[in-house]
């Protein structure tokens, strides 16, 4: 399974989601900020996404209201470790009440892994962060310092509702 992300204005990606009504997409954003994601086992209808392969899922996009995607760059040999990190994860937010949905996203032409968690509402999100589970599923565990070629950055959304 492929995942494909875009970002323009709320109105030209509500137009791509209208256009395809049988593929499986979430719009996230407001007027001035907005992504849509394309999760597909084809191609994709975007001209120019960010490309990912799905790597870890949970969940379904229904009855979400707010996304949170954990935008994290890795060297090319901190690869394994961060992808078996994620394979052997105790799978806490999964039981956070809110949660809706979770991707982990190999980027396919970047250094830069996406964890994509999805919520009913940002204060169910706002819980989790504040839960003893989330402290201790972020704890540093000995990892190398070579493993990140960056600094990790969050990017959050409402879901864009439908009319």
């Amino acid at each position: 399974m492929n995942a494909y992300i875009t970002t323009g204005t709320l109105q030209f990606l509500k137009k791509i989601k209208d256009k395809h009504p049988d593929e499986k997409m979430v719009l996230m954003g407001h007027d001035d900020s907005a992504a849509l994601l394309h999760e597909t086992g084809g191609e994709t209808v975007f001209a120019s996404p960010r490309k990912y392969e799905v790597i870890d899922s949970t969940g379904t996009f229904e009855n979400a209201g707010y996304a949170v995607l954990n935008n994290i760059p890795v060297t090319d040999e901190g690869r394994p470790l961060f992808e078996y990190r994620f394979s052997n994860r105790p799978g806490q937010v999964e039981k956070e009440p809110g949660f809706i949905a979770i991707r982990v996203l190999r980027p396919l032409s970047s250094n830069t892994y996406v964890i994509l968690t999805l919520w009913e509402a940002k204060s169910a999100f706002d819980k989790w962060q504040l839960s003893n589970a989330s402290k201790e599923a972020h704890q540093e565990k000995g990892q190398p310092s070579n493993i990140f070629s960056g600094a990790p950055y969050i990017t959050t959304y409402s879901i864009a509702e439908e009319e």
